[in-house]
């Protein structure tokens, strides 16, 4: 398989995608659900979030994964029909073969494993397809859910970075996950 914008995983009763311009309403209508939950941690989930937002952000999505630099995907229920949340490989180093992996979930599918199977389904993506040799998981520090599905998914636990992500306007200190093949 390559990378290429058409790349979809079906995984363990998940679909991941590239965003199309039609998923931008079910985005909104998710993103402004989880502003409580998602938005203490990511500053982009905001009350104010509209379908130009979404545009605009699979636009960057689409131009990252033509540069390679990432693979931004939509998370789907198995049959495609229900939006979960988004998850990707960001920051990818070709060089060193390393990159980020990043995941949320709207608030109304917390707890149902979507983000650990996210993981495991774009680890592999990682491993097998980007020939990547590390993928890290950063969390803030705090973000004991986000932490839980990390430790979940076999990551190793390797340090707390100081000043490591930069939220609501200052620099906080991450908890460093890493997956290795």
């Amino acid at each position: 398989m390559n990378a290429n914008m058409t790349t979809r995983i079906a995984s363990q009763g998940l679909l991941l995608r590239p965003f199309e311009g039609r998923d931008a309403p079910a985005f909104t209508k998710a993103v402004l659900e989880s502003v409580e939950t998602v938005g203490k941690w990511m500053p982009w989930c905001h009350a104010g979030y509209t379908d130009k937002d979404a545009l605009d952000w699979f636009g960057l999505c689409r131009q990252s994964r033509e540069a390679k630099t990432a693979y931004e995907f939509g998370i789907f229920s198995g049959d495609g029909t229900e939006f979960l949340g988004g998850a990707g490989l960001n920051e990818v180093k070709k060089l060193h073969g390393v990159c980020n992996l990043g995941y949320w979930v709207r608030q109304s599918k917390h707890r149902q494993q979507i983000a650990s199977r996210c993981v495991q389904a774009l680890s592999q993506y990682a491993f097998e397809t980007l020939s990547m040799h590390r993928t890290e998981i950063v969390v803030a520090v705090g973000n004991l859910h986000s932490e839980g599905v990390a430790r979940k998914s076999g990551a190793l636990f390797e340090s707390v970075a100081r000043n490591r992500l930069f939220i609501h306007g200052r620099a906080v200190p991450a908890s460093v996950f890493s997956l290795i093949p």
